[in-house]
């Protein structure tokens, strides 16, 4: 039997749940949620190995209050009875990242934004592709909204979960 040093080692909790766009895998730490993304293997075993290296973490399945107010929350906002998420987040990446990702939590429900105006918000206008490939590094889907962001010209553009789960969530929050 694995002996786990929780003085030295992080433990990260893992799951799986539906929604009404498919199978979503979630992982949490003690301090929150680090991991919520679309069922795909590749990413997701890209992003536990990211996770393990940068927090130093063992990973395991397992159950977490973030897991219970996660599912009822995302079940509120799936029936459009939610706007905002009360989970607790970790956000994992570079400074810049963490600050674009940041960002995106002030976009307000239903809204849309491009990636100038995000890069713009952050300090750096010119920097909007960083901000698109920040973005493109969310690990906190749904609740981080980069489903908010879109092309200057309007169009959806790269999503983790798809074009399609993107206009999908945009037409949850803008009701169409």
């Amino acid at each position: 039997m694995r002996e786990y040093k929780t003085q030295t080692k992080e433990i990260i909790i893992t799951t799986t749940f539906s929604t009404p766009i498919g199978e979503m895998f979630a992982a949490a730490s003690k301090k929150g949620l680090v991991l919520l993304y679309f069922f795909t293997p590749y990413d997701i075993e890209a992003n536990i190995d990211k996770l393990k290296k940068t927090l130093k973490a063992d990973v395991i399945p397992g159950n977490s209050e973030i897991f219970d107010a996660l599912k009822t929350q995302l079940n509120e906002y799936f029936n459009k009875k939610r706007t905002t998420f009360e989970i607790p987040l970790q956000l994992v990446g570079t400074p810049f990242q963490i600050k674009a990702w940041k960002e995106l939590l002030n976009i307000p429900y239903g809204k849309t934004i491009s990636y100038k105006e995000q890069a713009i918000k952050i300090g750096n206008e010119k920097a909007f592709r960083a901000v698109a490939n920040a973005n493109g590094q969310n690990m906190i889907a749904i609740l981080v909204p980069c489903h908010r962001v879109i092309a200057s010209n309007g169009k959806l553009s790269g999503y983790t979960g798809g074009v399609e789960k993107k206009e999908f969530l945009l037409k949850l929050e803008q009701n169409d």
